[in-house]
């Protein structure tokens, strides 16, 4: 499978509330009209940083320019420029996207201070939107839990790397621009959010896929420390891989990525016909049209013709070393996780076989061993074991290796498999629950799907998600009142929370236990980097 097919795989899964009657916050850089319905209040286009256009394309997010008089916040600002790799979508895209959006209960009690969750989208850093349906916050809202979406730079736009842009302004981060508008909305949150009744002091990040790997970005980074006070990570991964990040320039180089981000902005600008690496040629590129910089999304690596991803990168300033060689030097930020992954993410891709006996002779924990782990009757066909292997290699076992991590540490990680399908999608995903299907349950927003009809068993997985996702965010803790217990990662006692096939949540040993002891001894070459 190539590289531009992995991508698809990291997709992840909008409505704007009419508004009953508005509500008002005043802020520093000015007033913003919001509005509320059915018991939730909403805040939505509001600009946490400067257009990043013209002379500010590839530059750290400045700060917003203050209004006067009051700003219609009842409506979505623009999806950032990206290229369509999913259905198509009516709302504007731009530039100027850096906006976020906000759900509170329309009445709380007086003086408490909401506990507040910012939502990092996935897509592949490519696509995605914080303005998505699915991401709905109303339903958190009415947990008593404030919900914050917000969208980041995507594609180029969000990740460029080039010679005259590493010698301009010098005293700046440079590369990983997505991640700086990551940082930039957290800090507005961390000075905002109480005008809103928010608590600064309590705030969760949680994403998926894409946005699962910036909530290990974030958990690693020296520039994000201090901004967050416990995350989630639905399929990010763990280990070192395809989006964890690649070498600034040939000065750093790193033998898994024989292209620098340096030349991949080099060849780039070639193929816009502009030579040289000087600062005229970043003044014609920063002059270039939207859709020239999008481009279709990915790269050509300049030798063969192999298309390449334009990702995350070690800059040395955000990005430091990648989350895996964090977690190995205990160096991440020490805060409660929850992190999982779906039960089939992904049917093909990043490892494969023609047969079983290729299969398990990819696994250093030897054939044997592998073999007993996944096929102990030797009746499992083919394809629902590279599943499964493929699962385990990417995702599963990259989360419990995060979690050791943590728990190293002595901080709570609680470590989650979900495998539930809804019943309208059973005859089409057979093999489990695939990546990004968990989406809709966390944000309880099943109805947001057109022509969707969600079963009352599907509707009953929601609600307990997405009560789990709301009590960890008050309290560090997913447990709550009636609910089956969810017991912290410890390598001895292996316990994670399923959300199984059938409809229930069950907190027990984990049952992939010696697959996931199997595939943590895999060959390195195999997961992909």
């Amino acid at each position: 499978m190539n590289r531009l097919s992995r991508l698809f795989l990291l997709a992840c899964g909008l409505s704007a509330l009419s508004p009953a009657h508005a509500q008002t916050v005043t802020l520093p850089d000015g007033a913003l009209r919001g509005s509320t319905q059915d018991g939730v209040t909403s805040y939505k286009g509001i600009p946490f940083a400067a257009p990043p256009v013209g002379a500010w394309r590839w530059r750290p997010p400045q700060p917003v320019e203050p209004w006067q008089g009051e700003r219609d916040a009842t409506s979505f600002g623009a999806d950032c420029a990206q290229v369509a790799f999913g259905p198509p979508s009516a709302r504007p895209k731009s530039e100027d996207c850096l906006f976020l959006n906000i759900w509170r209960p329309a009445q709380s009690e007086p003086g408490r201070k909401l506990p507040v969750m910012v939502w990092i989208y996935g897509g592949a850093f490519l696509f995605g939107s914080g303005a998505d349906p699915t991401y709905s916050g109303a339903q958190f809202a009415r947990q008593g839990v404030m919900l914050i979406t917000i969208n980041y730079r995507l594609g180029r736009f969000g990740f460029f790397a080039f010679p005259a842009l590493s010698k301009e302004h010098p005293d700046e981060p440079k590369g990983n621009y997505a991640y700086m508008d990551q940082i930039a909305a957290l800090k507005w949150v961390r000075r905002n959010v109480a005008a809103f009744g928010g608590d600064p002091e309590n705030v969760t990040i949680f994403g998926e896929s894409a946005g699962g790997v910036s909530v290990h970005t974030l958990l690693t980074s020296p520039a994000a420390r201090g901004l967050f006070n416990k995350a989630i990570i639905e399929s990010g991964g763990g280990r070192d891989g395809t989006l964890t990040g690649r070498p600034m320039s040939k000065d750093n180089a790193d033998p898994n990525y024989p292209v620098s981000a340096q030349t991949t902005g080099i060849n780039f600008a070639r193929r816009q016909k502009i030579e040289g690496t000087d600062p005229a040629a970043l003044a014609n590129l920063r002059a270039l049209p939207a859709d020239q910089i999008l481009d279709g999304g990915l790269e050509t690596d300049g030798k063969d013709g192999a298309r390449i991803y334009p990702g995350p990168i070690v800059d040395g300033t955000i990005v430091t070393q990648t989350a895996e060689q964090a977690y190995r030097k205990g160096q991440q930020t020490v805060v409660p996780l929850v992190i999982g992954s779906n039960s089939a993410e992904v049917t093909g891709g990043f490892l494969a076989a023609s047969s079983k006996d290729e299969l398990f002779s990819q696994f250093k924990s030897g054939k044997q061993a592998a073999m007993a782990a996944y096929d102990p009757a030797g009746d499992r066909p083919l394809a629902e074991l590279l599943t499964m292997a493929i699962t385990d290699r990417v995702w599963a076992e990259p989360a419990r290796l995060t979690a050791a991590a943590y728990a190293a540490k002595g901080a709570p990680a609680y470590i989650y498999r979900f495998s539930y399908v809804a019943d309208a999608m059973r005859d089409r995903f057979k093999e489990g629950a695939p990546h990004a299907s968990e989406l809709p349950f966390v944000f309880d927003t099943l109805q947001s799907r057109p022509g969707s009809q969600p079963t009352a068993k599907d509707e009953a997985v929601a609600r307990t998600m997405n009560r789990y996702w709301a009590n960890f965010a008050r309290t560090g803790k997913p447990d709550g009142e009636g609910m089956p217990t969810w017991q912290a990662y410890t390598p001895a006692g292996d316990m994670i929370m399923d959300f199984r096939a059938d409809g229930t949540a069950v907190g027990e040993a984990d049952p992939r236990k010696a697959r996931l002891d199997a595939t943590e001894k895999a060959d390195g070459s195999v997961i992909p980097r």
